[in-house]
């Protein structure tokens, strides 16, 4: 048997939530909830820039009544960033795998959630942050206070005492991740331990979740650690979702006995170098490793689409997530200077290339931000929407519903000149062409030369076909069906 992957991610379209920015929203009256959702907590200013530690207070209620604006859209799968009890606005400092954060509506909010999803055909993914906790997670928060006598203190890389967990003129005496105290890592080839996340993976599996996003899982070196996660995910729901986020090459974790798939930024980097060119801001690229510089042609960009396609099996490439900006990244609108046609541009790639498109909240209205935490801001207010880029995303994604040749079919480069790109999607019995012109010139393709059959249409974007050529205008593109 070959690697078997979810089949509905292949057809699915995903938005990714940073809840704490998203929506704030009012619990129902009979709801159970948590203390902080009924008391006022000084939340800063919805509109107000954000800060690296302070709370909006979006939740999963105000998720809930955004769920007719997504499903509009053609949502139909979501990504959050942790969700858990924390004490960060981002939630990787994890305080109780159990229990969903107050703030943000508790456990009730998400079974809430989860239903009203599901009754949508809505997926939900959830984010795992198994390669470290917090501080103030009970069993490090156990060892704060007893030191060598917790009966914990083996879940974690101990080097010395004391630990010194908050004042960094002293040495922290045990491992954090990227060297951050804040961030304790689990010693991962510890039983105990092990068994805990594994059982933290299908309790929430058990209670309806669609899968797994993994944190930095590159960190966890424990051999066969995510094979058995991936073989207890898949004993509770064989098409559960496990998407890793590794930037590289992931051939190591995409093997078919660890995860379907990863956030694929060597296809983000790559389209962006050639939809927006040097149009980049390389300040605001230069700090991730996903490098969408220097500027690409269309043959340069061929040819790293070939190569990306050759790392892995076909099934895994068709369950790949694929964005153009996250949590970890400066938003798209600023990386190109506020030039909306790359946005566009490199929109029409994500939604016809192999794999998942994930549009991360606000990208579709033209939000902005820069690198963490402004690429991080609250979700604006229709009023500040940039409707034409949101109708852009509205039409593709409709498209890529459409048209089952964009999300399973075959990818084939055609074309590749200068700053013109024309690749095929294809099943038997429907063949797609997408031609993107990069270049700020009109471009005219002659369509004898690349074999296409004379019966076409075009079915997206502003090109013309008069007889056997094909005219673009300048940083523009087209989908002929």
């Amino acid at each position: 048997m070959g690697i078997q992957t979810p089949s509905w991610v292949k057809h699915a379209v995903f938005y990714q939530i940073f809840p704490d920015r998203f929506a704030q929203g009012t619990p129902p009256t009979n709801a159970d909830q948590p203390w902080a959702t009924v008391q006022p907590i000084p939340y800063e200013p919805w509109v107000a820039e954000p800060t690296l530690q302070g709370y909006k207070g979006g939740n999963l209620w105000g998720v809930i009544e955004k769920l007719d604006y997504l499903q509009d859209l053609g949502i139909n799968a979501l990504y959050f960033t942790p969700i858990f009890q924390s004490a960060s606005n981002h939630r990787y400092h994890t305080h109780d795998y159990y229990q969903v954060d107050p703030i943000l509506g508790g456990n009730t909010a998400f079974h809430a959630l989860l239903q009203a999803a599901h009754q949508r055909e809505i997926k939900v993914v959830l984010d795992g942050v198994f390669n470290h906790a917090s501080r103030g997670f009970y069993f490090f928060n156990d060892i704060l206070e007893n030191g060598p006598y917790s009966p914990w203190v083996d879940w974690f890389k101990i080097e010395a005492w004391p630990l010194s967990a908050y004042d960094g003129s002293l040495p922290a005496n045990y491992r954090g991740w990227a060297g951050n105290r804040a961030l304790p890592e689990f010693n991962h080839d510890h039983p105990a331990v092990r068994e805990y996340i594994m059982q933290i993976g299908e309790y929430w599996i058990r209670q309806g979740i669609d899968g797994w996003r993994l944190d930095v899982p590159f960190e966890v070196k424990t051999p066969g650690f995510w094979q058995e996660f991936r073989d207890r995910i898949k004993a509770l729901n064989s098409e559960a979702y496990i998407v890793g986020e590794v930037w590289t090459d992931s051939r190591h974790w995409l093997d078919g006995t660890q995860f379907d798939g990863v956030m694929n930024y060597l296809f983000t980097g790559p389209t962006i170098a050639f939809t927006a060119g040097d149009r980049v801001i390389r300040e605001h690229v230069e700090a991730p490793a996903y490098e969408p510089y220097p500027a690409l042609d269309a043959a340069a960009y061929a040819a790293k689409m070939q190569d990306l396609l050759e790392l892995y099996d076909w099934e895994i490439q068709l369950t790949q997530l694929n964005s153009l900006a996250s949590h970890d990244t400066a938003r798209l609108m600023t990386i190109v200077g506020s030039d909306r046609p790359s946005i566009e541009l490199a929109t029409l790639l994500q939604f016809t290339f192999p794999g998942a498109p994930c549009i991360y909240y606000g990208d579709e209205v033209g939000l902005p931000g820069g690198f963490d935490p402004d690429s991080r801001r609250s979700f604006p207010e229709p009023a500040d929407w940039d409707q034409d880029l949101l109708d852009c995303h509205r039409a593709l994604i409709a498209l890529r519903h459409q048209y089952e040749a964009l999300r399973v079919g075959t990818y084939q480069s055609l074309y590749s000149h200068d700053l013109l790109y024309v690749f095929e999607r294809s099943l038997p019995e429907q063949q797609m062409w997408v031609a993107v012109n990069a270049s700020d010139g009109v471009q005219a393709l002659p369509l004898a030369k690349l074999g296409l059959p004379a019966l076409r249409q075009i079915v997206y974007g502003s090109g013309t076909l008069e007889g056997e050529t094909l005219t673009l205008p300048p940083r523009s593109g087209v989908v002929v069906v």
